[in-house]
């Protein structure tokens, strides 16, 4: 079963300043497809659930200072992108 992706407005501004900065989003849709696949990733992904404002969340590392928040609507079967940064740009 694949889970259909959805983008958030946050998320889509955050892939266009991705781009300018020269970061590999090929190496973003490898995990993106993987996630939508809802298979395990890789364990050098770093892959999490988050906790207080991001109860419900994922987190992965696309690398070491660039990450991912996901979630999954499990009943809709949606993989919603939330958020793509650095760690100082997310939290």
């Amino acid at each position: 079963m694949v889970y259909k992706i959805k983008f958030t407005g946050q998320f889509k501004k955050e892939l266009k300043l991705a781009k300018k900065q020269g970061k590999d989003i090929n190496k973003l849709f490898k995990i993106v497809d993987i996630l939508a696949q809802k298979k395990v990733l890789d364990i050098k992904y770093k892959d999490h659930a988050l906790i207080s404002n991001y109860k419900g969340f994922r987190e992965c590392h696309i690398e070491p200072d660039w990450l991912l928040i996901y979630k999954y609507y499990d009943d809709i079967l949606v993989l919603s992108l939330s958020r793509l940064g650095s760690h100082s740009e997310l939290f």
